[in-house]
């Protein structure tokens, strides 16, 4: 038997471009056979919808009701909700995993940390941090900007994502031995940007989202719950956007072409 999960989500509590929240996506996960879900919520730095001028305890407050309701409605229709956030730096994106609300309640200063600090700090605590759609492209950015130093793991498939930006990130991964999570990156119930409910599978079910960042980390015991077809890669697939590749110590590398990039 395979336990299946859903790791990225957004509700609209917390998230500005979310349209359902926490407690609706309960019984379409649980239609789907899904046996949990992760509440992903953009934080402050990013694309959420937390007053800015309240203080730091009562946004951490609001921003948590999210994973709260969806919490209370999966214990009642049996369905494991764990909590996790979405952060945000320039244009690029992490998923934290592992780490909960009163952690968020001592740390107001994260808001100033830089990619080393973020990912030294929580990382510290046990935590797990996966770069969200790192190849992907949308209007509003300019650049791609990929961290394969300041992450646990790539989200290699993005139901979000044209599947040439997912192919993008798996080949990246694979040739270069980074560890790779899936999820849907879904705003709404029953939508999402490809058609399809991206997740990961495990052997047994997750005790915690502690439990989960324990074994992303140890590279074994999981697999990706996608069509293998959307990550098939295919001749001329590149970004259409400069890329730029960074080392150990957050500096930018400017990979020109598809070549550079696998390089």
């Amino acid at each position: 038997m395979s336990y299946l999960y859903e790791t990225h989500l957004h509700t609209a509590t917390a998230s500005k471009c979310a349209v359902s929240t926490g407690a609706e996506y309960i019984a379409y996960y649980k239609d789907l056979g899904f046996h949990g879900i992760f509440v992903t919520d953009h934080f402050f730095n990013g694309n959420s919808c937390v007053p800015k001028n309240l203080p730091w305890e009562e946004r951490i407050d609001i921003f948590c009701q999210g994973y709260e309701n969806a919490k209370q409605e999966g214990d009642r229709l049996g369905l494991d909700v764990f909590f996790a956030w979405e952060a945000r730096f320039f244009g690029d994106e992490f998923l934290v995993y592992g780490l909960d609300k009163e952690w968020l309640l001592k740390h107001p200063e994260m808001m100033t940390w830089d990619h080393i600090t973020h990912y030294q700090k929580i990382k510290a605590e046990g935590g797990l941090v996966v770069q969200a759609h790192p190849f992907r492209e949308r209007g509003y950015l300019s650049e791609v900007y990929v961290h394969p130093h300041q992450c646990d793991a790539f989200e290699v498939a993005n139901a979000g994502n044209p599947y040439e930006q997912d192919r993008m990130a798996y080949r990246y991964a694979k040739e270069h031995g980074i560890t790779m999570t899936a999820g849907s990156d879904i705003h709404k119930v029953g939508i999402t940007e490809s058609g399809y409910v991206y997740g990961m599978c495990f052997d047994t079910p997750l005790k915690s989202a502690a439990d989960y960042a324990k074994r992303i980390k140890s590279g074994q015991g999981f697999s990706l719950h996608v069509p293998s077809k959307h990550l098939a890669w295919k001749e001329g697939t590149s970004n259409h956007l400069p890329v730029f590749i960074f080392d150990k110590n957050n500096q930018p590398h400017a990979a020109n072409g598809v070549e550079e990039i696998f390089d």
